[in-house]
């Protein structure tokens, strides 16, 4: 399996609030969000992580390139201005791909739960795109998923006009022709992950939800400790 990660913002609202290093080098229980990611890939059959970080972070290239020298790991070292020209980067950088799973550096979930939509992905071979989804929202500008009794996508809406009870979960697991559109969408003016999703549908490229039980998103200082207490197995979820 490919992975890849989208390590390239700024993380200019942790800065803000006195957090003085790049954001995928956050810590839960002394781990990196990135190592945590990198580690989770290896256990679940990694063949090549690819990585985009921007042109200011010194301290992040650093660390990934120490950790190249023993995991299958490749660095993108570019600038963007949106999520989906970091995934038009990295994804561009090998255009044999036949699948991906692509992630940002911030989202938190259960190891367990992400096995298992590792799993589902791959048993499902006729699915363009497996999108993890969740019920638990704490994004200031939350992307509402809807789906059929079956759980297939039928629509990506900003506000609950459909009254679903998903979100997005920052989690993509995408195939060779919906890897294939992002180049369309890129040099057609699209800029944002959300847009490139609704124009997956819009092409009729299947996609199918895959609820988690919750997933964390690391924004603010005090979105570290909420992702503690998710990952302590002292804490139900």
């Amino acid at each position: 399996m490919n992975y890849a990660i989208i390590a390239a913002g700024e993380g200019s609202r942790l800065a803000r609030e006195g957090f003085k290093h790049p954001k995928p080098m956050v810590t839960l229980y002394g781990e990196m969000l990135i190592d945590r990611l990198i580690g989770i890939f290896m256990r679940n059959n990694a063949e090549k992580i690819m990585i985009i970080i921007n042109e200011e972070s010194a301290e992040l290239e650093s660390h990934l390139s120490d950790l190249s020298l023993t995991l299958p790991i490749q660095i993108v070292k570019k600038s963007t201005p949106s999520s989906l020209h970091s995934v038009y980067e990295l994804l561009g950088s090998d255009p044999e791909l036949e699948a991906i799973c692509l992630t940002t550096t911030d989202t938190v979930f259960k190891e367990e739960e992400f096995t298992a939509y590792i799993q589902e992905f791959a048993a499902n071979e006729k699915l363009g795109g497996l999108m993890a989804v969740t019920t638990f929202i704490d994004d200031e500008s939350p992307l509402y998923v809807t789906v059929d009794d079956a759980d297939n996508i039928t629509a990506f809406t900003d506000k609950n006009t459909t009254q679903t009870r998903f979100v997005s979960g920052g989690i993509y697991c995408l195939r060779k022709e919906a890897i294939a559109l992002v180049s369309e969408a890129v040099h057609g003016g699209v800029s944002r992950m959300r847009n490139f999703q609704r124009q997956l549908l819009e092409n009729d490229i299947h996609l199918k939800a895959y609820p988690f039980s919750k997933i964390v998103d690391v924004d603010h200082v005090q979105d570290i400790k909420t992702a503690e207490l998710f990952l302590s197995p002292e804490t139900a979820v």
